[in-house]
């Protein structure tokens, strides 16, 4: 993965100026074009796409500086059609426009080519098992919710605070599949992770694939499929997003195994009343790399 990702980096680099088929370059190192776009976020801290629009505008910059070429070779040179959507890609990069940093010189925000390598700490013990389950279904109430990486996502927050106590209760009677209890299911979400990106967060349970769900609720269907499942303990929710986030950095890099598209879901075993701390599954849908 990490050589996939730094040939991914290169591929960037040769071109820049062009629209970039990651699909097919995906293909061509063996994975899929949702893993590698879930791994580099990951990994860089950024999606892809901003990756790609920084070291343009960081290129673009030193041809503007130059002054050898008008604002508009410029803008065609570097993949922009015109030179409003280049001094807008530009000015959200550097602060300023093109042609202010031709007459000032400046300010230039540089964005270096980067580099993955690898260093397996183990800071995170990864309490992990691999499941096969037939098809099954999601059934509960949705909505559409911003992505929050850090801390309490207070969307979702809201989404389930709405719900009537007694739901909750009907609710977990309902499901009769693993994952097990009441489930925070996390759907459609950006392959880029972008922060603010939207994604359907449902509140619901399991149901074997022939269980009817009742009138009301939302659902979505799941195939089958292996499963890479996180046991977590500790303060909530931090200690989840934490072991979310190591599964990138540390246990995807160090095992034969790649992110499939589906629904992550947590699967909540125990908590304390005010849910400061949980202990949690985290179900996140796989296949052989």
């Amino acid at each position: 993965m990490i050589s996939a990702l730094n040939r991914l980096v290169d591929h960037v680099e040769r071109h820049l100026g062009e629209e970039l088929d990651i699909g097919a370059l995906a293909g061509e190192l063996g994975t899929t074009e949702y893993h590698l776009r879930r791994m580099f976020s990951s990994l860089a801290g950024m999606p892809l796409s901003e990756y790609v629009r920084r070291r343009r505008m960081t290129v673009a910059a030193a041809d503007v500086v130059r002054g050898d070429a008008d604002l508009l070779d410029i803008a065609v040179r570097h993949g922009y059609g015109s030179s409003e959507a280049f001094g807008r890609a530009f000015r959200a990069v550097h602060g300023a426009g093109p042609g202010d940093v031709r007459r000032d010189g400046g300010p230039l925000r540089t964005q270096p080519q980067l580099r993955f390598r690898l260093t397996v700490e183990g800071s995170t013990p990864m309490d992990t098992r691999l499941v096969d389950r037939p098809a099954f279904r999601l059934a509960g109430h949705a909505a559409r919710v911003p992505l929050v990486h850090r801390g309490v996502n207070p969307h979702i927050q809201r989404h389930i605070a709405a719900l009537p106590q007694e739901e909750h209760a009907r609710l977990k009677a309902l499901g009769d599949s693993e994952p097990a209890g009441l489930l925070q299911v996390s759907d459609d979400v950006d392959p880029d992770g972008t922060e603010g990106s939207e994604l359907t967060y449902l509140h619901g349970v399991a149901l074997g694939r022939d269980t009817p769900a009742p009138d009301g609720l939302d659902v979505i269907e799941v195939e089958a499929g292996t499963w890479a499942v996180f046991r977590t303990a500790g303060p909530h929710p931090g200690t989840l997003q934490t072991t979310w986030a190591a599964t990138a950095t540390e246990w995807f890099p160090s095992n034969p195994w790649r992110l499939r598209s589906g629904p992550s879901i947590v699967a909540v075993l125990d908590r304390a009343a005010d849910f400061t701390t949980a202990t949690c599954e985290l179900w996140l849908p796989v296949e052989p790399a």
